[in-house]
């Protein structure tokens, strides 16, 4: 399901009259600090219509195994410069069933996956064509399973600059909002001059990953939110949110 509806301000954040926009690539399970970001914003805008980048976090992420960590990877059949949404998926690979057998495997014995089982089951048996559509389906459902009342919007759906700075304001005017949230790494990139002049507040996402119960010994950050989500259950939201500067 795709979410393309009218904002309404949440003030998370900043002041009482700001309205929050965050944006952010379409990521195949991703991990806790995604959700904060979109916890954090009256509107989620996922960016379908830039470049893809191969074997990124766009179609991989990573579980927790009696072994470490491993990916999850979605085989795709990406010629360059092909943008997100137009990126297919190469089922000629049975990656479907690898992925359901590793959450099998890695998480039967908590105390969640039996809640989360049918969904996963659902989508790893369809046959996708395209990755925004297999992590636009999942985004929505964690989002929803974590409690998050955040608007999803796609960037494709609306008129965008192809700069870089440009094209994030111009999000920011489409939504009405008055406040971006960027990621850490957007101070290596972004002309901050250029927000000022159009009126808009930048805020940078400060993000310290919480320790919350895993199987298979010493905790391991940075996994897909589903680690967190079939070892946590109810509690995953307010886990998420403890990472966060302040403790939420």
């Amino acid at each position: 399901m795709y979410y393309d509806l009218s904002p309404g301000s949440k003030s998370v954040g900043g002041s009482s009259k700001d309205m929050i926009v965050a944006v952010h690539q379409p990521q195949y399970l991703p991990w806790l600090g995604y959700f904060d970001k979109m916890d954090r914003a009256d509107v989620f805008v996922l960016l379908d219509n830039v470049q893809f980048k191969k074997n990124e976090w766009q179609n991989r992420n990573r579980i927790k195994t009696s072994q470490g960590w491993q990916w999850l990877t979605v085989p795709v059949k990406y010629r360059f410069p092909q943008k997100v949404k137009e990126v297919e998926i190469n089922n000629q690979v049975k990656w479907g069933h690898k992925h359901l057998q590793a959450l099998r495997t890695n998480y039967l014995k908590t105390g969640y996956f039996g809640d989360h089982r049918p969904f996963f089951e659902e989508i790893f048996a369809r046959d996708w064509i395209r990755l925004v559509d297999l992590n636009v389906c999942i985004i929505d459902y964690l989002r929803d399973t974590l409690g998050i009342s955040t608007q999803i919007r796609m960037a494709s759906k609306m008129a965008l600059s192809e700069e870089p700075n440009q094209r994030l304001i111009d999000i920011c005017r489409e939504v009405g909002a008055d406040m971006y949230l960027a990621g850490a790494g957007g101070r290596d990139y972004m002309d901050l001059s250029a927000f000022e002049r159009a009126g808009l507040r930048v805020e940078f996402q400060e993000y310290i990953h919480p320790v919350y119960p895993q199987l298979f010994g010493d905790f391991q950050p940075n996994m897909s939110v589903v680690d967190l989500l079939f070892n946590c259950g109810p509690e995953s939201l307010e886990i998420i949110r403890k990472g966060r500067k302040g403790g939420g």
